[in-house]
């Protein structure tokens, strides 16, 4: 049986109240360049989205969870998106919100649980992550937790007036 439970956290569905958490999240300017966000959402915009954050994997190809501390409180958000069922693969992403919740193992254990999830529920054969090349502390958690660099992205995203290269790492499910 996969749990969704850790050590430190545990992995939940979006809720109605999440309204208020997503809506820090998605405007903090500071996660935009690894988001791929260049705009503001609006408060009814992710009201939106979270009334049909309900829908199943299988028709949005993407799922999100909540990551939360065993207090209840919302840390931080992962995802599986690009989820290619024919292909067995997906993307993963993940985002600490509180700088102070960051290096402790919360990023870790919610990868884990994830890829637990992902394997083992949806039955994937890989999971990939896109990640800047210059962000050491998460190439150096991806690869800690198995994800091998398969590739670099040259010039792959662009941050304000210059280009960074983006990191493709992979791990199979063997």
């Amino acid at each position: 049986m996969v749990k969704l439970k850790g050590e430190q956290i545990y992995l939940r569905a979006l809720e109605q109240e999440d309204l208020d958490f997503l809506y820090e999240l998605e405007n903090n300017t500071d996660v935009w360049e690894v988001s791929g966000t260049i705009a503001p959402y609006s408060k009814s915009v992710l009201q939106l989205y979270l009334d049909n954050a309900h829908r199943d994997i299988f028709d949005v190809k993407q799922l999100r969870l909540v990551i939360c501390d065993l207090k209840h409180k919302a840390i931080g958000l992962i995802d599986i998106f690009d989820f290619e069922p024919n292909h067995k693969r997906a993307g993963i992403g993940i985002i600490i919100l509180d700088t102070e919740q960051r290096n402790k193992g919360i990023g870790a254990e919610s990868i884990t649980l994830l890829c637990n999830y992902a394997f083992d529920v949806l039955g994937l054969r890989q999971i990939y992550a896109n990640i800047l090349e210059e962000n050491s502390a998460s190439m150096h958690l991806f690869r800690k937790l198995g994800f091998n660099e398969v590739g670099i992205k040259k010039d792959w995203v662009r941050v304000k007036n210059t280009f960074k290269n983006e990191v493709l790492l992979q791990k199979l499910n063997n």
